[in-house]
């Protein structure tokens, strides 16, 4: 295939990095069924705040499109749309069904698709590979090939770019497995780990932020006992950071697409072929449940302060998932705001990561572009975004009233300057 003609599938935090980088080399078609998107992207535009406008420039080779017709002549389809998970904790596949569906109507003979969403062992030729049999008539391994890559972008980090990461690659037969190795090759500078199959590169990917999650259970757990036993958690982990081999992990709240969605991803697999998980779900219960317990111990320290809670004037600040990025799609930021509702509180949301523009209708209301001083009973560090970081407790101190409560979730500040954290 020395004549390669890509399309990505997908523009979203995975997608578009793909694309650019692919485009400084090949001709790339960048596929979106969002129009908005498409658009955004042609003016060299990312709201995401991933690709910098040299990185544009450089992608030459680079052209966005919603039209199905812009893609048939492409012999590679990297797919890289959102896996989710529904209401039920279930993983919710229907955009990597439309993905396939979409690719199943141009595929041709010795064609390849990639995908790069997060699934649990086995669906890329579980799921994917009859749909795309399905809607394109070729049989597969004969007329057309997959392969997997897991992708392992980290929103808002400037220094773990798509090129900096190592890249799993695998491939349905041997050769093909080369042959996606050989095409991350030109563009991943980390280098690439070719997979033994593809459900070992999706099993690679689904437990890398399970182990994650669980680690970060652990340590919230901990953050719950010390609390109980008046031990500062920060303290403790600093004396226990001390032994090389101890994993520096923060108790926090758990949001985002990748470390709270993917353990799900595997439970749902492993119920399907008779496994009832216990320890993966136990972190999974413990994380989900932290915004609740973190507004339950705000509202302590204001009974405490007999500060009444009904009524009363709350501060977020911040909303995203994690720091300094602007995406705030499953964050946890709105678990804790829906627990401050259930108590009758009044909730503002800063977070200069978020335009209100592009924010959820959920939290049109809530978002506000600059605290007002002297107005909070009680105030919360939920993000960790480096703006927060500059703030010194006495300015911070300065949004509530003369008797409110500072809490900080993320550990921005020294203990003696907060009135709890986790």
């Amino acid at each position: 295939m020395k004549n390669k003609k890509l399309a990505v599938i997908g523009l979203g935090y995975v997608g578009l990095p793909l694309a650019v980088e692919f485009g400084k080399k090949f001709e790339v078609i960048g596929f979106d069924v969002n129009k908005n998107r498409v658009d955004q992207i042609k003016k060299n535009e990312d709201t995401n705040l991933e690709i910098s406008k040299k990185d544009f420039s450089e992608s030459v080779h680079l052209n966005c499109s919603n039209i199905i017709d812009d893609i048939k002549d492409c012999n590679i389809y990297i797919v890289t749309v959102p896996t989710p998970i529904d209401n039920h904790k279930n993983p919710d596949l229907s955009a990597l069904k439309g993905a396939s569906e979409t690719i199943g109507t141009v595929l041709k003979k010795d064609d390849i698709v990639i995908y790069e969403s997060t699934v649990y062992p086995g669906a890329t030729e579980e799921f994917c590979v009859p749909i795309l049999e399905k809607q394109s008539g070729l049989k597969f391994n004969k007329d057309f090939y997959c392969g997997y890559s897991p992708e392992r972008i980290n929103p808002g980090d400037k220094k773990h770019k798509l090129i900096d990461i190592k890249k799993v690659t695998s491939g349905s037969t041997s050769e093909i497995a080369s042959v996606v190795d050989d095409l991350y090759k030109e563009i991943i500078i980390a280098g690439t780990y070719k997979a033994e199959s593809i459900q070992v590169a999706e099993a690679a990917k689904v437990i890398e932020n399970t182990q994650r999650d669980l680690n970060i259970a652990l340590i919230n757990e901990l953050a719950v006992i010390f609390k109980k036993m008046n031990i500062d958690t920060e303290s403790v982990l600093k004396a226990a950071g001390t032994k090389w081999n101890f994993i520096p992990f923060r108790p926090g709240l758990v949001g985002g697409h990748c470390i709270g969605v993917d353990p799900y991803y595997l439970t749902h697999k492993a119920k399907a072929i008779g496994y009832q998980p216990e320890v993966i779900l136990a972190g999974r219960r413990l994380n989900d449940n932290m915004a609740h317990y973190a507004a339950k111990e705000v509202s302590k320290l204001m009974k405490k302060e007999n500060i009444q809670i009904v009524d009363s004037n709350i501060l977020i600040m911040g909303l995203t998932f994690k720091e300094n990025c602007p995406d705030h799609r499953n964050t946890q930021v709105a678990d804790l705001v829906k627990e401050f509702k259930k108590f009758s509180c009044n909730v503002d949301v800063h977070d200069p990561w978020v335009s209100k523009k592009l924010v959820a209708e959920e939290y049109k209301d809530l978002l506000i572009e600059e605290p007002i001083k002297g107005k909070y009973d009680a105030i919360v560090l939920a993000v960790a975004h480096d703006q927060f970081k500059l703030l010194s407790e006495d300015l911070i101190r300065s949004y509530g009233k003369s008797n409110h409560i500072l809490y900080d979730i993320k550990y921005l500040l020294k203990s003696n300057e907060t009135d709890g954290r986790l």
